[in-house]
């Protein structure tokens, strides 16, 4: 199973109850009951602008439970963020043994699978084996923390409909299908991801938004993907948040681990 362990957390951030009970279809794009002007629609984008968290760094501990196929596993990630710079996670098991790191950068992709001594190392385009090169280094931040991705937000073919307990808003864009529900604080509680003519999709749900140092922070994120032949789902609970405090990004990889192509 930790052989797969780095891979599926990376296809799980690439790609990427709290949600609301109410259907959209995302499909039908044009017969969204309830859609806004687009003049409205733009004041909207800007106010979830406005509303995504803005840090310089992020640290969390959270209890996790992973499951890849139909094998499950209780671990803790420690998840570090450089905003614009680097996304680090760090992945342990029973009695605290580190099982999986995973680095990513703007540029670059490396997976330490500590318990097979086993090391990858790519360009950043290695994740458009799995999803659509539309998928940026800052689309994965925003999965990570629940933020509302504008450059996402960004297309023609966009609908929203509000209500008083939240807003919808679907779209297509090169060619991935997007669902946002936002609450009345203006931040999401689901994302819904796909792409035409494949069979993956990606849903990250978020839940019991707490403040934290100002920051209006999930500390519940629940990531399912589906792949053609992959299936992995992560249940998230922080016990532990910081924005803004110096990190370290540790990743150094021991002579005698195997490089794997």
């Amino acid at each position: 199973m930790w052989n797969k362990c780095g891979i599926g957390i990376l296809l799980l951030l690439a790609l990427s109850s709290c949600g609301s009970k109410k259907k959209l279809a995302v499909k039908d794009q044009a017969n969204v009951v309830g859609t806004t002007p687009i003049t409205t629609t733009s004041n909207a984008i800007k106010t979830f602008e406005l509303s995504n968290l803005d840090f310089h760094t992020f640290s969390g501990k959270a209890k996790s439970t992973l499951v890849l196929g139909d094998k499950s596993q209780e671990v803790t990630a420690n998840i570090r963020i450089e905003r614009d710079k680097a996304i680090w996670i760090s992945v342990t098991a029973i009695l605290g043994i580190e099982v999986a790191r995973v680095l990513i950068t703007p540029d670059s992709v490396k997976i330490l699978n500590k318990l097979q001594g086993e090391y990858i190392a790519k360009p950043f385009s290695y994740i458009y084996h799995y999803t659509n090169p539309s998928v940026t280094f800052g689309s994965l931040q925003d999965i990570l923390l629940g933020n509302v991705s504008t450059s996402l937000l960004n297309t023609n073919n966009l609908q929203m409909a509000s209500s008083a307990d939240d807003t919808q808003m679907v779209g297509i864009k090169d060619g991935m299908r997007f669902h946002y529900i936002i609450n009345a604080n203006n931040r999401p509680t689901t994302f819904r991801l796909a792409e035409d003519g494949r069979s993956q999709k990606l849903e990250a749900f978020y839940g019991q938004h707490v403040l934290v140092s100002g920051y209006n922070f999930p500390q519940r994120l629940r990531l399912n993907l589906i792949g053609e032949d992959t299936k992995v789902d992560a249940d998230l609970v922080y016990n532990k948040v910081a924005f803004n405090e110096p990190l370290e990004i540790p990743f150094n990889v021991p002579t005698r681990y195997k490089v794997i192509n």
